[in-house]
């Protein structure tokens, strides 16, 4: 087996982001678009889940593409987690833009896989393709709603603090010196974090906190028919925010992470050997 990890190398690396990235994006992307494009049908409208139910697959989402990803890659799924454990943790900057391209395509993918999937729904619920399904894609401050008045900046800010909470946890729970899950739990772990973060900070841009996971599906939108997936409901380019806000924000939070925890956890030290008694002490 390790030789077979050995020979590997990059290419079984990035296989492995491109098809965890892929899973996590298949349950993340077609869950919203069953809530809204199916839901937006239903008599009532609305019959097929809510904000808890879309927060629920996504963290699910995650945890099963942790599981297929982490022999090989580590499961990073995320270039906001690549960079910050490239600057942090010794990944090498080398292979950043190759693990964040396959986290793309991974996501880009998937998202082309719902599109197709969810035609019907999706033409039935927004025959023109606006912005009243461009959500099931990607993010928009306030989720779309017009009501909530937040800004670009203010999804920044928010994308900034959530993906600095994300990556806290992260390396919180995955730091063999910390207190890491047992029994090949970390993942699940993993996925209950991504679920609360979507629970308690999902309002104000939707929790993307991972620019693969919002770019890759805006783009598969684009290039099917959602000619606005660019801007958000007032016009304005939105696609930078969960771009750049998850990067920031990962960085932060791995940083926070090293300097109240991390610099003050014990060393990997191999244990000193035990002293055999002399004579004179037998």
């Amino acid at each position: 087996m390790a030789e077979r990890l050995k020979k590997s190398g990059l290419i079984g690396e990035l296989s492995a982001e491109f098809a965890g990235t892929m899973i996590l994006i298949l349950f993340g992307v077609g869950v919203v678009a069953q809530v809204v494009a199916g839901g937006a049908l239903t008599d009532p409208p609305g019959g097929l889940g809510n904000h808890d139910s879309i927060a629920w697959a996504w963290g699910l989402g995650v945890t099963l593409g942790v599981y297929v990803a982490a022999r090989l890659s580590g499961a990073h799924l995320n270039p906001a987690v690549t960079v910050a454990l490239a600057a942090f943790k010794g990944f090498p900057w080398k292979h950043v833009a190759p693990y964040v391209v396959a986290q793309t395509a991974g996501a880009f993918v998937a998202a082309l896989i719902v599109r197709w999937n969810y035609t019907e729904a999706l033409a039935k619920a927004d025959p023109t393709h606006t912005i009243k399904t461009q959500g099931v894609f990607s993010t928009l401050p306030a989720n779309g709603n017009p009501n909530l008045p937040v800004t670009e900046w203010g999804a920044l800010r928010d994308q900034i603090i959530g993906t600095a909470v994300l990556l806290l946890l992260i390396l919180a729970v995955t730091d063999l010196l910390n207190t890491p899950p047992g029994a090949n739990l970390a993942p699940f772990i993993v996925g209950l974090i991504v679920v609360a973060i979507g629970m308690a900070i999902g309002t104000n841009a939707g929790y993307a906190i991972n620019p693969a996971r919002d770019f890759g599906p805006r783009l598969a939108s684009f290039l099917t028919g959602y000619g606005g997936a660019w801007r958000d409901q007032y016009g304005n380019f939105y696609f930078w925010v969960p771009i750049v806000g998850p990067l920031i924000g990962g960085l932060l939070g791995a940083g926070l992470y090293k300097f109240f925890i991390g610099r003050f956890l014990p060393t990997a030290e191999p244990e000193p050997p035990g002293e055999v008694p002399t004579p004179d002490e037998s």
